[in-house]
C-alpha cells in the first residue's frame, strides 16, 4: 500500500488482523475490518478536515477513535474520496503522527516535516 512508501513508515498486523501503519511508534493509518474485498481505510486528520468529511458518503468518524475525541476518519467506499485524494490525506496523517514524536525521535528516523 501507499503508506509503506512514506518516510520511516512500518506496517504491523494487529487489532484483529488489521494492517496498521506507524511512523516511529505513532499510528497514522489502518486498513481492514471490511466485509467486502476493499478494506476500510482509517486515518488521522486535522479538525477542519474531520468536520468536512465526517458526514460525506463513504466516510465516517472512525469507530473507537472518534468516540474518544480523536479526529480520525474511516473511508468505507470511494464515493467521496478518490484514491489520489486518499493519498493526500494519508500523507497528512503521516505528518500529523510524526509531529507527535519527539524532535530527537524524528531526527533518529531522519524525518523532516513542516510544522
Amino acid at each position: 500500500m501507499f503508506c509503506s512508501s512514506l518516510p520511516a513508515a512500518n506496517k504491523v498486523i494487529q487489532c484483529g488482523g488489521a494492517h496498521v501503519w506507524k511512523v516511529g511508534e505513532k499510528v497514522f493509518a489502518i486498513g481492514g475490518w471490511s466485509k467486502n474485498e476493499d478494506p476500510y481505510v482509517t486515518f488521522k486528520c486535522s479538525p477542519q478536515s474531520y468536520e468536512i468529511m465526517k458526514n460525506q458518503p463513504g466516510l465516517r468518524p472512525a469507530p473507537y477513535f472518534a468516540s474518544r475525541g480523536m479526529k480520525w476518519i474511516q473511508m468505507t467506499s470511494d464515493e467521496t474520496l478518490s484514491r489520489e485524494d486518499l493519498k493526500i490525506y494519508l500523507r497528512e496523517s503521516h505528518r500529523l503522527a510524526a509531529l507527535n514524536l519527539s524532535k530527537k525521535r524524528r531526527q533518529e528516523l531522519k524525518i523532516e516535516i513542516e510544522v
